[in-house]
């Protein structure tokens, strides 16, 4: 069969649904249902959809349209949900700042992306005051805000947006010290959306507590999902035991996303409560950084399994996140299963696929990898080469068809959730003049999974732990700042034949 130039177009336009238009329909199909539960205010979706159509039509007024960036720098709040899906009507692109960030780590966040407008919370414009954003209209959420909102139209934008543009920009951490802007499209995240019901036994209209910030992936991506299944979105402030065990007791919930660090307080509080929650039927992430008392702890008391993820905000829950650990089982063996709507490969440095049994790279490709990282071409040449993803992380294929994880490639910690790479710390401890060498390694930490310690060569003995730290604490974020700083002398630091320090090495001298 055959048609024409225009019929084509039309059957194009049939087949392009997008993240504004799939809500506005789920908008339209449950107008009198809450979408959004802040603690103070129930929001249904009638007025949800109302405020996301006139903040588009505020932004619209001030030339935002298809491709341009707005930049946010919030905690989370009703707000940030209604600026990522005004700007999934318009074709923005809403790049997600980090607030954890140091100064110069967010001016570099915002200078990559070149937006045309900056948006802040009143907790966080003391942050925003110390970068430069271009000479860009800068808002503040308040009072001024709400009346912009208010001249703003009610009547729905038309939806510009298509399946391959870009909805969010969410950074990752960069192998050369600053953060890279990773493309999420809406083709993307809609079928990460539909992966999460696919492989996990969740139900259109469960709810979500969205306590993981907004500008990270483990929110971001099961808060829409829930918008766009009609379910109640409940925004939390930040990591709140007390909060998300009310919401817990009270509400049935789909998947209670628990990150390392969080899940031993969350403990503590169910049990002084000793009430039980009324229904949640998975919970967890990573459970490679969680000790395995606390997964049977925790699935007994939410009487839910835990979910072994292995995923990216590159490639959204995939490669390997089906796996789940049955509840009050205290796991001895964290293999992974692959999810759905993906292919892998694992590959060795020339890009030849390795026997199971031998490690090798993960190479990934499926609707849900993202659309590269903004504005890096050599990056993405390579970390796309031969049309796969190469995500930098080593697995070993078992004959039952699970990855058991081996190692990073790019040597990564992964701390409460957090990627830090160890570049982005030596960069800042190498930037003292008495210090003629530093390495940063990982360490095994009860509460955050792993953290970063710094390794020190001194030039001078003048120099101190407090003087790197304070150094640390004026260019990184609290979470990477190395959580200990030893001292060793400069030939005592382990290197290869061609003069290059070995990680491993200097993680056995910590012990």
């Amino acid at each position: 069969m055959s048609s024409g130039n225009g019929a084509a177009a039309l059957i194009a336009a049939a087949g392009s649904g997008t993240v504004g238009s799939l809500f506005q329909a789920s908008a339209a199909a449950n107008p009198a249902a809450i979408a959004i539960d802040d603690g103070n205010r129930r929001i249904t979706f009638a007025t949800l959809d109302e405020r996301v159509n006139r903040t588009a039509n505020m932004l619209a007024g001030h030339s935002i349209a298809r491709g341009d960036r707005v930049a946010i720098l919030s905690e989370n709040r009703a707000e940030f949900v209604e600026l990522q899906l005004a700007a999934a009507k318009l074709g923005a692109i809403l790049a997600c700042q980090n607030w954890r960030l140091a100064p110069p780590e967010l001016q570099h966040c915002v200078s990559l992306v070149e937006p045309k407008i900056v948006i802040s919370s009143p907790r966080h414009k003391g942050l925003l005051a110390e970068v430069d954003c271009g000479g860009v209209p800068v808002m503040e959420f308040g009072d001024a805000y709400e009346a912009r909102l208010a001249d703003a139209e009610t009547a729905p934008p038309p939806i510009a947006a298509q399946p391959e543009d870009g909805l969010l920009i969410l950074y990752t951490s960069g192998t050369t010290g600053l953060p890279k802007g990773a493309v999420l499209s809406h083709r993307a995240e809609i079928a990460r959306y539909l992966l999460i019901g696919s492989d996990f036994d969740l139900e259109p209209g469960d709810p979500f507590v969205a306590w993981p910030p907004l500008f990270h992936m483990g929110a971001t991506e099961p808060m829409l999902t829930t918008l766009l299944n009609g379910g109640t979105v409940f925004i939390v402030d930040g990591f709140d035991p007390v909060r998300i065990a009310d919401i817990a007791i009270e509400h049935e919930l789909g998947w209670l996303v628990l990150m390392p660090g969080a899940i031993e307080p969350l403990i503590a509080e169910l049990k002084q409560r000793n009430a039980k929650p009324k229904g949640v039927k998975l919970c967890g992430a990573m459970a490679d950084l969680v000790p395995a008392h606390q997964i049977a702890e925790i699935t007994t008391l939410l009487d839910a399994p835990y979910v072994n993820t292995f995923g990216a905000t590159e490639t959204g829950l995939p490669p390997a996140s089906r796996a789940l650990i049955p509840v009050g089982q205290v796991p001895n063996r964290l293999s992974k299963t692959i999810n759905s709507f993906c292919e892998i490969r694992l590959v060795d440095p020339d890009d030849n696929d390795v026997a199971d049994g031998e490690p090798g790279e993960l190479a990934i490709r499926g609707p849900t990898v993202f659309n590269g990282y903004w504005r890096a071409e050599e990056t993405n040449a390579k970390d796309f080469r031969g049309g796969w993803f190469h995500m930098g992380d080593m697995f070993v294929r078992n004959p039952d068809g699970t990855l058991d994880f081996v190692d990073r490639v790019k040597y990564m910690i992964k701390s409460g959730g957090e990627n830090i790479y160890p570049a982005e710390i030596e960069r800042v401890l190498l930037s003292e003049s008495r210090v003629a060498d530093a390495v940063v390694v990982r360490r095994p930490d009860d509460k955050w999974g792993e953290v970063p310690v710094a390794v020190v060569a001194r030039k001078d003995d003048s120099l101190t732990e407090a003087d790197l730290t304070a150094r640390c604490r004026e260019s990184l974020a609290g979470y990477k700042q190395p959580k200990e700083i030893r001292f060793v002398a400069l030939e005592d630091l382990p290197r290869s034949t061609t003069g290059k320090i070995q990680r491993h090495e200097v993680e056995a001298l910590l012990d």
